[in-house]
């Protein structure tokens, strides 16, 4: 990119769940370009083999960085995190940041010792979560809850369709049972969620995600290449969008832009079925 314009960064997810990421990077970086892309014609990617999770994003980022040359490229997504990150770091020179469930720094809030992991089903069953919870929080009782109707939940909130609480309290009785002081947000959309989980569970002292340690992580980036200071600085006019594009590979959600607007993430141009052409396999290096 040109060092004239402002720093850029790809935010990816498979549906509006990295809306939250995107959110904590534009409050500490508010000079800083984003560029919102969600394959949500292959949302849920919970129920999707590794092998079509990292062919749609690879294949979907590869295309976006071609028409918006970025500094870093955010995988907002912990599905896809957990496989695509490697092929991604393979394909292109562009920084990659991924994002894990936000043990290390639960564990380190929690008074109690005794936390709560809300995640997909897909993402509690994987073994990576037993190694972080047995480095960062092995003195600790963890509480899992791996929901199937969460994420759905949060992708209707865009489109007005209020969180059914009877549902979510009774969904979150385990946590209760188990006293949990605080809860890690294991999946991006959950943050959406929060003032209904909040609600919920109000005895919780700390709700834990990771969208402000991935901003930290691009501000480190930026720093390397000497392209902190605009990425800090105000938006560069008035009146100028934070996010220059929000790319949807499937139809555009009912009311994203006020949707949108509502986090602080007003946005230029939305698209929907794009890029308008079918997914092609890439060289992920995956049979």
């Amino acid at each position: 990119m040109s060092r004239q314009s402002p720093p850029r960064v790809l935010v990816f997810d498979s549906g509006v769940g990295g809306l939250s990421v995107a959110a904590c990077i534009h409050r500490q970086l508010p000079g800083l370009e984003i560029v919102y892309l969600a394959d949500n014609a292959g949302f849920p990617y919970g129920d999707k083999s590794e092998a079509v999770v990292i062919d749609r994003s690879c294949s979907l980022i590869t295309r976006a960085l071609e028409l918006y040359p970025s500094d870093a490229i955010v995988v907002a997504c912990n599905t896809a995190s957990t496989v695509v990150l490697p092929h991604l770091r393979a394909m292109t020179a562009v920084p990659v940041v991924g994002v894990v469930p936000a043990i290390k720094p639960a564990a380190a809030k929690s008074v109690n010792r005794r936390m709560g992991l809300l995640a997909t089903p897909a993402t509690v069953r994987r073994p990576y979560l037993d190694r972080l919870v047995e480095e960062f929080a092995g003195d600790c009782r963890i509480e899992r809850i791996g929901h199937p109707g969460l994420v759905r939940w949060a992708e209707d909130l865009v489109s007005g369709i209020e969180v059914p609480l009877a549902e979510l309290s009774e969904a979150m009785r385990p946590f209760k049972e188990a006293g949990v002081d605080t809860v890690v947000l294991g999946c991006t959309h959950y943050p959406l969620l929060l003032e209904s989980l909040r609600a919920s569970l109000p005895t919780v002292r700390f709700w834990v995600d990771s969208g402000e340690a991935i901003a930290r992580r691009v501000a480190w980036l930026l720093e390397q290449t000497g392209r902190l200071d605009v990425a800090q600085g105000p938006v560069a006019s008035a009146g100028k969008q934070p996010v220059s594009a929000a790319l949807f590979s499937g139809p555009a959600p009912k009311g994203i832009a006020p949707f949108m607007a509502g986090l602080g993430l007003e946005v230029k141009r939305v698209s929907e079925h794009w890029p308008g052409e079918p997914l092609g396999a890439t060289a992920t290096g995956s049979a």
